[in-house]
């Protein structure tokens, strides 16, 4: 069988790839426009297998998209500007790519007879929790706060939208924050590791007590996948790390690993429309699809953090980078 995986060089997108290549036998057309976080060396060692395709292009090309979901048989639609804060300042390219992309994705679809698409969604539709108490659920009802989140939720619709309205064979997954291996150093984890590892500062918005629920992306690649498989059509499935962590905390623990004193934290002036928690019940995805994570916080913060010393190479030059861009988002 043959995945269609959109933003295939992206950070999960990628990570994607690695498994369906590693523990299946599917074939991979990767579909990725290779804007400023994606990066072909994410896949590198896999730049000769046979089953995996490249394709250069963007998801808003109609004509394209005709020509390559004509023969595949599911898709996985990870392709989307993901950065909270460059959303505050760049909207209208994220509803370009994350709402309009995605629609002409869909239409492309509708027309082709694929057996499933999957849509890659957030956590983040859900808004924010107020308190310390209760989780998000699937049928609770979207409150966006950001520009991202806002694209994210419309997309969510739209997705429902073409399974009701048309049958297309549709299932959407509802990730918590990720972080592990290939991840752009501008997310807060590697941007932490990447700046101690220089003995640079580490930004930390507000007070440091927003809390999110870490995912280690190699379990999410493996939900992504159970997901597709298993999951039922039509529906949404959060996927969860379990690990809530107030944004402080995780500092202190990368800082702790590390080696470093709390002098290395610096406080920034926190984001507008900053969300104070995110919490996933994933109930429905372990009766339903037999997921649940398997890497434990600190586990994988350790691997996280061993594998940016050993990659050097892989996140200097998009550091550099950044800092030329010189966007202001942790000033």
């Amino acid at each position: 069988m043959r995945v269609l995986v959109t933003g295939g060089y992206g950070f999960i997108g990628s990570n994607f790839i690695r498994f369906l290549l590693k523990n299946t036998e599917h074939e991979v057309v990767n579909l990725d426009a290779l804007t400023y976080a994606g990066n072909r060396d994410d896949l590198k060692d896999y730049e000769d297998d046979s089953r995996c395709t490249f394709i250069h292009g963007r998801i808003e090309d109609r004509e394209l998209l005709n020509r390559v979901v004509e023969d595949v048989d599911y898709v996985v639609n990870f392709a989307a500007e993901t950065h909270v804060d460059r959303s505050i300042k760049e909207p209208f390219l994220f509803l370009t790519t994350n709402v309009i992309g995605a629609h002409t994705l869909l239409e492309a679809c509708k027309d082709s007879g694929v057996k499933r698409f999957l849509h890659i969604s957030t956590d983040e539709v859900y808004g924010s929790l107020e308190s310390d108490e209760g989780k998000f659920t699937e049928d609770l009802p979207l409150k966006p706060n950001s520009p991202y989140s806002a694209s994210k939720a419309a997309v969510d619709m739209l997705v429902r939208a073409y399974n009701v309205t048309y049958g297309l064979p549709v299932v959407t997954v509802r990730p918590s924050n990720n972080y592990g291996y290939y991840q752009f150093p501008e997310k807060f984890i590697p941007l932490m590791i990447t700046n101690l590892l220089e003995n640079k500062p580490v930004p930390v918005y507000g007070d440091g007590k927003n809390i999110r629920d870490w995912l280690f992306v190699e379990d999410c690649a493996r939900g992504v996948f159970d997901v597709l498989m298993k999951g039922r059509e039509g529906e949404i499935y959060n996927l969860g790390g379990v690990s809530e962590r107030r944004n402080i905390e995780v500092t202190k623990t990368v800082l702790e690993i590390m080696g470093k004193d709390e002098s290395y934290i610096k406080f920034v002036k926190d984001r507008p429309g900053h969300d104070y928690r995110y919490a996933l019940d994933i109930t429905k995805v372990k009766r339903e699809v037999g997921w649940k994570p398997a890497v434990s916080f600190e586990e994988g913060l350790k691997k996280t953090i061993e594998w940016y010393r050993e990659n050097t190479r892989w996140w200097k030059p998009l550091q550099q980078r950044l800092e030329k861009e010189s966007k202001g988002f942790w000033s």
